[in-house]
């Protein structure tokens, strides 16, 4: 594994990718569990609004390809949902040091709620990167849900702390605006799957302050990301799994790197305990 060098590592932050995904069933307790044991720094998850109001950990708009159910997940109750199992389709053949998965409460759907407890609990600082999924037939209710959730917690409103913990991410830039019109302080970060020709010059979408370009385009496009930071953006990239990968993004000087090993991007980092 190549080594990243002391000067280029200490102002990287290692964002578990939907938990430790590579290792335990993405979006589950024990994916996150497994990711703060790790050492990863922030946890990255999607959430989606389902039918009965509540913000669930999950990508994709359809439950069939993580669970052994069907449908929607915005068509669908928190309750329908818990009948699931989200875990048996990644077998454990596939998982290096799994966690025992025979406890169903690991590998049931995760709500936003349960993985904030689970933060608020783990002991250090651990960082959580939310990003909302569009399009969405709930529209405007998965921001206003979520900081609503948020300020639950003391993460959003007035009672938040001026170094907030919690950044919200999305590739919908209305999204995005609507994060930061209702709670200005909250980071917020553009995530790209290209990069738009009117924002090639390093400018950002309205009410984004954060880049959050693929690592595609960090491969494709590296003077991208020197005009993103003289443009005075950070930047986050997405998904660093090779080390190859990581060590581009060190020698750039991202800010955050997020992945499905933050175990093995932390060893590459020297920082592995």
């Amino acid at each position: 594994m190549t080594r990243v060098t002391q000067a280029r590592q200490h102002h990287i932050q290692v964002v578990a990718h939907r938990g430790a995904s590579e290792d335990a069933p993405e979006h589950t307790l024990a994916a996150y569990m497994k990711a703060i044991d790790d050492g990863a720094d922030a946890l990255e998850c999607d959430v989606r609004l389902t039918a009965d109001g509540h913000l669930v950990c999950v990508h994709d708009r359809r439950v069939n390809r993580t669970s052994n159910g069907r449908g929607a997940v915005s068509a669908l109750e928190l309750a329908d949902l818990a009948t699931l199992d989200f875990g048996t389709w990644k077998g454990r053949e596939d998982s290096v040091e799994s966690p025992d998965w025979g406890d169903p409460s690991l590998t049931s759907v995760l709500t936003l709620e349960r993985l904030l407890e689970l933060v608020a609990d783990s002991g250090r600082r651990v960082e959580l990167a939310i990003e909302t999924k569009h399009p969405t037939r709930w529209a405007g209710q998965v921001e206003e849900r979520l900081l609503q959730l948020l300020g639950r917690f003391g993460l959003a409103g007035p009672a938040a702390a001026e170094d907030s913990p919690v950044r919200i991410m999305s590739f919908s830039p209305r999204s995005l605006h609507r994060i930061a019109a209702a709670a200005p302080t909250i980071p917020t970060v553009y995530l790209m799957q290209f990069v738009s020709p009117r924002l090639r010059d390093g400018r950002l979408p309205a009410g984004a302050r954060i880049a959050g370009p693929s690592i595609r385009i960090v491969r494709n496009n590296p003077g991208y990301l020197e005009r993103l930071h003289q443009a005075g953006h950070r930047v986050h990239v997405w998904t660093v799994n090779e080390p190859e990968d990581v060590e581009l993004c060190a020698r750039l000087g991202v800010e955050a790197i997020i992945t499905n090993r933050p175990r093995q991007v932390l060893t590459q980092l020297g920082r592995a305990h």
